[in-house]
């Protein structure tokens, strides 16, 4: 059994983390910590690193330069990659939704959730199949348990994404713009779920453009450009006062855009 994580200790640490896809420096120098229970959202123009960020944060990608440490397991020191054990540990403590929504089409939904738990956590049938149930009602979709994938609303395969990562028990949620692949209606839904979520002390770090989201939930918005973390904040100071130009003029733009929720 792992040892319990020291309340007062980040769950995330970042330190120095670089990445480059050939001559293109896509992360440089990004510090971060993230302590338990706290929601950092994460802003920023496109292509300014935040996915990429995200994605070495449970070794979809591999950093080059600096440590990234998660529940006190090193994922990368000074630049390289633990091994594939020790990458494996790390990911069954961090939970992450995607931009798509990565269903099994095959299986229908309660077999979505119950997969994983299954074959990576060694739950038996009928332990999987309560906790399933169990997630299901929490995002809404208790009466949707037998269908498949392919019947859903976006909004509704996004909520059993969550559910399904949920469905590991994750010390840390990761989620890269869950929404941005919804049509407008069905936005409140999924936000609605990850509200609740924050509300109950999940440890979360989320990239989204949803502005008005960031501002009712986040403790701390951080805001980057170009690869870097240009300033960080409580969400008050970065929407009211912001000490950048780079995040004025961004806001701006986006906000000038955003309905108000």
């Amino acid at each position: 059994m792992d040892e319990p994580i020291v309340m007062d200790e980040p769950i995330v640490s970042v330190r120095q983390l670089g990445k480059s896809f050939g001559a293109n420096r896509v992360l440089q120098g990004i510090d971060m910590d993230v302590h338990p229970s706290q929601v950092i959202v994460v802003i920023g123009p496109s292509g300014s690193g935040k996915s990429t960020f995200l994605r070495c944060l449970n070794g979809l990608e591999t950093a080059e330069e600096g440590t990234v440490r998660i529940c006190g397991h090193a994922l990368v020191e000074h630049g390289k990659m633990i091994d594939e054990s020790g990458l494996n540990r790390v990911r069954r403590d961090v939970g992450m939704v995607f931009q798509s929504f990565n269903l099994f089409p095959h299986l229908n939904v309660l077999h979505n959730i119950m997969l994983a738990p299954r074959s990576l956590a060694r739950l038996s049938v009928d332990e999987a199949e309560s906790q399933a149930r169990a997630l299901l009602a929490k995002v809404g979709l208790a009466h949707k348990a037998d269908v498949f994938p392919g019947t859903l609303s976006g909004g509704q395969k996004q909520r059993v994404a969550i559910a399904r990562a949920l469905a590991m028990r994750p010390q840390v949620m990761l989620f890269d713009e869950p929404t941005s692949a919804l049509d407008p209606e069905l936005v409140g839904e999924v936000l609605q779920v990850m509200q609740t979520l924050a509300s109950e002390g999940m440890t979360m770090l989320i990239v989204t453009h949803e502005m008005n989201f960031a501002r009712d939930v986040a403790d701390t918005v951080v805001v980057m450009d170009h690869g870097k973390v240009i300033e960080a904040g409580p969400p008050t100071q970065i929407f009211s006062s912001p000490r950048e130009a780079r995040t004025r003029s961004f806001l701006q733009a986006v906000l000038s855009r955003e309905p108000t929720l």
